[in-house]
């Protein structure tokens, strides 16, 4: 479901350079493909950057393109269908233009007991999935000796690393990565977490998580689900996880989610 963290319509189209290759990727069924396609033709520099970002769109791209080969370049035109996809893409331009209005959304300001009464991670190794600002690594890195905050957005890579600093904390090492691809060795972590991030992809995605965590250690998804008994839910359930509710501000309920390995 989008968002509307930002005001597109003072954003400028070309804030597209600012996305990394793993979001380019995102693009086909997610961006309407008439919006990008008149934006492009307007906006020739981001079109050679989606293309050279991320080359496996080229032949999307062309098909894209193809398609608003014939429609009038009118200026309020162009710009409608560029605040259109900005919008869809509302998420990812936070991120990369200020990740600091992301940080203060109220969903993020849940109890931390709600994952400290789950483990101790006093004298733990811990690595923090899609590590986004923060809200998970901040919390681990009070007791933990390591936190590694896997995020694939370099600008939230960056804010977080600031973020961790302001808090005087040395014990938290924003790396690159995806849940699919964690850049460490089997058995690596005492503890692996991870909120809002499971699920696209989710064989492959807990046979990740599992490799990267020492027998005996636990993963944990806090959040890890909406408050509903989807897939999601029941892939979780047949693989042995335990669960429970728990309250999302303002008033959301959500679910976490653990288990020893």
């Amino acid at each position: 479901m989008p968002v509307s963290w930002l005001e597109m319509t003072a954003i400028p189209f070309n804030t597209l350079l600012l996305l990394e290759r793993v979001q380019l990727s995102w693009f086909p069924g997610w961006v309407n493909e008439n919006d990008l396609g008149l934006a492009l033709r307007a906006n020739p520099v981001v079109e050679w950057f989606l293309r050279h970002k991320c080359q496996e769109l080229c032949d999307w791209l062309d098909s894209v393109m193809a398609q608003a080969m014939d429609v009038l370049l009118d200026a309020h035109a162009v710009r409608q269908a560029e605040i259109r996809v900005l919008q869809s893409l509302d998420d990812l331009i936070t991120y990369v233009h200020d990740p600091a209005i992301y940080d203060a959304l109220e969903f993020l300001k849940w109890d931390s007991s709600e994952l400290t009464s789950l483990v101790d991670f006093s004298g733990k190794t811990v690595i923090d999935v899609g590590s986004g600002t923060g809200r998970l690594a901040l919390v681990a890195a009070q007791a933990a000796i390591a936190v590694f905050a896997v995020e694939p957005v370099g600008n939230l890579r960056y804010y977080l690393k600031e973020k961790a600093s302001k808090h005087g904390m040395t014990n938290i090492y924003p790396v690159d990565g995806l849940i699919t691809d964690l850049p460490f060795p089997d058995g690596f972590a005492d503890l692996t977490m991870g909120g809002h991030v499971f699920g696209d992809e989710p064989d492959a995605e807990l046979s990740e998580l599992v490799r990267v965590t020492k027998p005996g250690g636990m993963i944990v998804l806090c959040p890890g689900n909406d408050d509903v008994d989807n897939i999601r839910h029941g892939f979780l359930m047949a693989q042995g996880f335990a669960w429970e509710r728990f309250v999302e501000p303002p008033d959301d309920r959500v679910r976490k989610y653990w288990k020893t390995i």
